[in-house]
């Protein structure tokens, strides 16, 4: 019977990618809602979707990934370093530590703060984001009921960054319990911003079930309105999850452009695309360098060398409103902005770990994950069920060797 549906799951997708490439810009959006229909319907393997889905991308867009006009001159010696941080010390002076338990949004389990305990530099000159356990401060009763975390901060350098969310200050009542985690998230937004040229981060990526470590960018100004509608730029994520889980696990990388006009229509599954490793490794093992080229022009994401290229999005004179498919009846945010606007006004470098939530970046119901997204009591039923995920965190930090922006 399985075999069945995967062969039923066969003929849809090559059915919807046949025909791409003579698709109107309108039906794009839908010949993907097929093909996530078919992902959950169990038809198809989340392997095949993503391969089947930048097959699509791919034909609709021209086969982007082959076009090979206005490249960047990598290493020409026409670039300089505007940016450079090889992490001898933890600089102050460029990354400033987030500090709040809102959760990105994503009611997140893991909250952020500064301290050595989560962000630190070794002799060897490496940065790391690691997570610890709340309980080994708090205690586990406060961690579940009576306790409270406050991080509204006295001074400007422990100032809570975020109340979004009830960010700022929580306390636990046997229902809702503290963030479990402690993490950390820095920033170059009040230090470093740019617009245009090349980024390379030399990490590797944390390994541990529901571990969700990134490398992005955020607008320094929100020029069109708040997110998605001023874009966001994800050079990387990943999940720490063993190679075989379904998403992909430590052994893939996702790179992602969200854009949009207001929440709820970001079309960031026209601008997504993934790299996994080959050779039996995983991320969590060495170093590799994440990079992104980004110009008037276009915008390329890869792996360790432009050879292996994650995403590759190019900006045509119509800009993103068409690419979008929204009707003239809507306000177009980017009216007046570059061909692609969002994308064309300066933005910076963010480096975190996140860990579980309530949003789809880990689906109900796959690779074993022990709570629901829709429980009110989702951060809790995380924590009780520590016995199957914490002996997964054999590496539970991302490290990184050096971050450089070139112009």
């Amino acid at each position: 019977m399985m075999e069945r549906i995967r062969m039923i799951g066969m003929v849809g997708l090559i059915a919807i990618v046949t025909v791409a490439g003579s698709m109107d810009k309108g039906t794009i959006s839908d010949k993907l809602d097929e093909l996530k229909d078919l992902r959950a319907e169990g038809k198809v393997t989340a392997r095949e979707y993503a391969s089947y889905r930048q097959s699509l991308l791919d034909s609709y867009f021209g086969n982007a990934r082959e076009e090979k006009t206005t490249r960047m001159n990598v290493n020409n010696g026409d670039e300089s370093i505007v940016f450079e941080d090889n992490f001898d010390t933890l600089n102050f002076s460029k990354w400033k530590h987030e500090i709040t338990m809102s959760g990105g949004g994503n009611w997140e389990f893991e909250y952020y703060s500064n301290n050595r305990s989560n962000s630190f530099v070794d002799k060897d000159g490496i940065l790391h984001l690691k997570l610890t356990l709340t309980n080994d401060t708090v205690g586990d009763d406060m961690l579940i009921t009576g306790g409270d975390i406050d991080l509204w901060g006295g001074s400007p350098a422990d100032a809570c960054t975020s109340n979004a969310f009830y960010g700022c200050e929580r306390t636990s009542n046997g229902a809702n319990i503290l963030n479990p985690i402690q993490s950390a998230r820095i920033r170059t937004a009040e230090t470093f911003s740019f617009t245009y040229g090349r980024v390379e981060v030399n990490a590797s990526l944390p390994k541990g079930d529901w571990i969700w470590p990134a490398i992005w960018l955020l607008p320094k100004d929100q020029a069109y309105g708040i997110w998605p509608a001023s874009g966001e730029i994800d050079i990387i994520e990943s999940r720490g999850n063993a190679p075989g889980y379904p998403e992909g696990g430590v052994d893939s990388v996702g790179s992602t452009l969200h854009w949009g006009p207001f929440y709820g229509q970001d079309m960031y599954e026209l601008t997504h695309g993934d790299f996994t490793l080959k050779d039996g490794t995983d991320f969590s093992e060495g170093f590799h360098v994440f990079g992104l080229e980004w110009t008037e022009n276009y915008m390329i994401t890869y792996v360790d060398t432009t050879d292996n290229v994650m995403l590759n999005v190019t900006f045509d004179d119509d800009g993103l409103w068409k690419r979008g498919g929204w009707s003239d009846d809507l306000n177009n945010p980017w009216k007046m902005g570059k061909k692609n606007a969002p994308f064309d006004q300066e933005f910076y470098l963010i480096l975190n770990v996140a860990v579980g939530g309530t949003n789809p970046y880990f689906p109900d119901g796959e690779g074993g994950k022990c709570w629901v997204s829709t429980s009110p009591t989702a951060a809790k039923d995380f924590w009780d069920c520590r016995s199957q995920w914490l002996p997964t965190w054999t590496s539970p930090e991302m490290r990184v060797d050096f971050v450089r922006v070139y112009q």
